[in-house]
């Protein structure tokens, strides 16, 4: 069981990630907060012992999944349009705004893919363990985002 002390900084150290997966996977900046508090109330019920910190990191990321994939199969799910939370972010330039949205235009298994590897810097093994499926699948799932993502961009850049 974790303390006090340990649950304040491991919220100060992954809450941002958690809630970054959980908007990836929803694309909702409402459910991400819900499943962003679900999970650390999960933390600070968990009666369990963690190895180190990619341990930790790796489990809330592992329940962030699951709770998003719980939240998608509830008959009340409603998805609001990313357009509408876009204007809210803030990007260095232009061009990640535009990359931005192609992202997460993206399905959900090419979105949260491309996030962990590019984002969150796992490896395409991690990701598969993470998500449950083999590593072959992972590889398959960026390389097509990836094809995805540069169609589009060429078809725009073709169109401006």
């Amino acid at each position: 069981m974790i303390t006090d002390e340990q649950f304040t900084a491991y919220v100060r150290m992954y809450m941002d990630t958690v809630f970054r997966v959980a908007f990836n996977y929803l694309k909702s900046r409402s459910d991400a907060d819900d499943v962003t508090q679900n999970v650390l109330i999960k933390l600070y019920r968990a009666n369990k012992t963690f190895e180190n910190d990619a341990h930790i990191k790796h489990w809330l990321i592992r329940v962030t999944i699951n709770e998003c994939k719980r939240i998608l199969l509830s008959p009340w799910r409603r998805i609001e349009p990313i357009e509408a939370h876009v204007e809210t972010l803030r990007f260095e330039a232009p061009e990640q705004s535009e990359l931005f949205e192609l992202v997460m235009k993206l399905p959900a298994k090419y979105r949260v893919a491309i996030f962990l590897y590019y984002f969150e810097d796992y490896s395409t093994e991690e990701i598969a363990r993470l998500l449950n499926i083999p590593n072959a699948t992972v590889r398959t799932r960026l390389r097509r985002a990836r094809e995805t993502l540069k169609s589009e961009l060429l078809e725009a850049e073709n169109h401006a």
